[in-house]
């Protein structure tokens, strides 16, 4: 096993003058080569999913969304917050790995018969008695954690992410395989239910190869009193989350029929691809990166600061953009048949600048050595969303309540995390303010320009309707972050070429 090497702290002043540490070279690479890797594996799976989206029914998806609760849940057992008490150690042997990888091959065989005998309940619960065999076929994934967290934690200690991003794009491009051949085979919902099983198997075999992580397991778990009390918080803190993320399809889940739930998942999908599909990689090189300068909290800061204004950059034109062109949009990506979701994506859209901003701040927190923060946000959010979709499912009804919870859980959720977030990093609230600023506000006139566009003007079928939007939104956003916002736009383009 290599050891680590410590990384020295790089501080405001040094990235300010340009000549970025041997550190900040490392952060930049393991950025570039996580993100990068990410993109490029999404293209490849939207590029299936989306193919994948238009020849199954959106019954299918709200069938897939009842197991997807389940997973979850039990995916918080999986161990993933032991594996990360690897990264955040600030030493570590060999015995340190071959306990965390005994207790996750335990976790994890565990679970997955735990879901194999509990498949009929969850069935009873939808009222759906498909959820009983797709649970059990899905118990496989969990067989697949211990060779993929352990790896992973190990290559993020080093901040190798390049051995990673390759396994990933191999696995995306398993997962996309898989799911085209089932589909085009007509397996229907089971093309759901094999590609994931593709993928995370893909993943497990490549990761550990790339990692060395091949250890013998050691089941004597006795010293680990730091890594249960860092994994045990993250647990705890997962677990909430889970509550926050997974209430709309539990407390839907019984008063919509599968086919309008369905469309409320799939239009969570495409709002959320920013927030669900960039940031966490972002957040898996960040967390490495506060946790190797945990001790310059000045350099914590400035790292955050810049992060939140660079993401902004990218995530308020998306989100809003996509709301006011969730239309053609939707006609031209998905097809007639999921109109139904179009004012759903529009609603949810809004809220997701929020969002993006909410989830950057905790791996800062947990990485400084305060995994409680991370607790108290995901609290919040466990009390603030599924109060949201409660009273939206109450007010309105079906899909459209659940979108208008979102529309203003978020922001309230963002709020809350960030008061409690802030002062453990180091920031303010006019810091913060100036950093997301030039984003979101030329974001929102871009939506407002496309918008008025889109109902003054007869502009055809649905894809050159929205061709012309998104070259004027394009132009517009551009125009606005240039004008008011060039030493933004300059900073990031010398991040991205350092």
């Amino acid at each position: 096993m290599d050891e680590i090497v410590q990384g020295q702290g790089i501080t405001g002043a040094e990235e300010q003058a340009g000549a970025p540490t041997g550190f900040a070279r490392r952060v930049m690479t393991a950025v570039l080569w996580r993100s990068g890797s990410q993109f490029a594996a999404q293209m490849v799976m939207w590029s299936a999913t989306f193919f994948v989206i238009r020849l199954l029914q959106p019954a299918d998806y709200g069938l897939f969304a009842m197991t997807q609760s389940i997973l979850v849940l039990l995916n918080l057992l999986c161990g993933y917050g032991f594996a990360s008490a690897l990264i955040q150690a600030e030493e570590l042997d060999q015995r340190k790995v071959r306990q965390v990888f005994g207790l996750l091959l335990l976790l994890n065989g565990t679970i997955a018969a735990a879901q194999v005998l509990a498949a009929p309940l969850a069935a009873a619960y939808f009222r759906q008695p498909m959820v009983t065999q797709m649970l059990r076929v899905q118990a496989l994934i969990y067989l697949a954690t211990p060779f993929t967290a352990l790896p992973s934690a190990l290559l993020a200690r080093r901040m190798d992410f390049r051995r990673e991003a390759q396994v990933n794009f191999a696995s995306a491009i398993a997962g996309a395989v898989t799911a085209l051949l089932c589909a085009l085979g007509g397996a229907g919902v089971w093309t759901l239910v094999a590609a994931p099983i593709a993928l995370f198997w893909t993943r497990a075999i490549g990761m550990t190869i790339a990692a060395r992580a091949l250890v013998w397991p050691s089941f004597r778990f006795r010293d680990m009193g730091g890594t249960w009390a860092f994994g045990g918080a993250m647990i705890l803190s997962q677990f909430l989350w889970f509550v926050q993320t997974q209430a709309d399809v539990a407390i839907g889940g019984r008063s919509l029929d599968p086919h309008d739930l369905g469309l409320y998942t799939t239009s969570l999908f495409l709002a959320q691809i920013i927030t669900s599909k960039f940031i966490p990689p972002l957040n898996d090189v960040a967390f490495s990166a506060y946790a190797r300068i945990q001790n310059d909290r000045a350099a914590v800061a400035y790292g955050f600061l810049k992060a939140a204004r660079i993401v902004m950059l990218i995530a308020a034109p998306f989100c809003l953009g996509l709301a006011a062109t969730a239309e053609p949009m939707i006609l031209t990506v998905l097809g007639a048949k999921w109109a139904g979701a179009v004012p759903l994506v529009r609603i949810v859209a809004l809220a997701m600048p929020a969002l993006a901003m909410q989830i950057l701040f905790s791996p800062a927190a947990t990485a400084l050595g305060q995994p409680g923060v991370q607790v108290k946000v995901s609290a919040c959010g466990a009390v603030i969303m599924p109060c949201a979709f409660l009273i939206g499912i109450l007010t309105q009804g079906g899909g459209v309540g659940l979108a208008t919870a979102w529309a203003w859980g978020a922001p309230l959720l963002m709020l809350a995390t960030a008061a409690l977030a802030m002062p453990v990093i180091g920031i303010r609230p006019a810091g913060l303010m100036r950093a997301v600023a030039p984003g979101l506000g030329a974001a929102m006139a871009m939506a407002m320009v496309v918008a008025a566009v889109d109902r003054s003007f007869d502009l055809g079928a649905a894809f050159p309707r929205l061709a012309t939007l998104v070259v004027i939104g394009a132009a517009v956003y551009a125009g606005l972050v240039l004008l008011f916002a060039r030493g933004t736009v300059l900073d990031a383009m010398r991040l991205l070429r350092r």
